[in-house]
């Protein structure tokens, strides 16, 4: 009993601690990470300061237009 009473405790923990999001930081982290974008780009004056705002705010932007579906094969003729 006491086993299962373990086991279960330790499911507990380890669910706790999968379950927190890995995408969250810091924001001086988040910073860091679009200076370096900026910096990769070459930006430099109102274009950088444009880059790190927007990069700062934090949104869920799709990028571009989204994949069209693989096409399907046509069924095998019928015999």
């Amino acid at each position: 009993m006491l086993r299962y009473a373990i086991a279960g405790t330790a499911l507990a923990v380890l669910l706790a601690v999968t379950t927190t999001p890995s995408f969250a930081v810091t924001a001086k982290e988040k910073m860091a990470t679009c200076k370096f974008g900026a910096d990769d780009q070459k930006l430099t004056g109102a274009a950088r300061s444009k880059f790190i705002k927007k990069c700062m705010l934090n949104k869920d932007e799709p990028r571009g237009a989204p994949l069209a579906p693989p096409p399907q094969a046509p069924p095998p003729p019928r015999q």
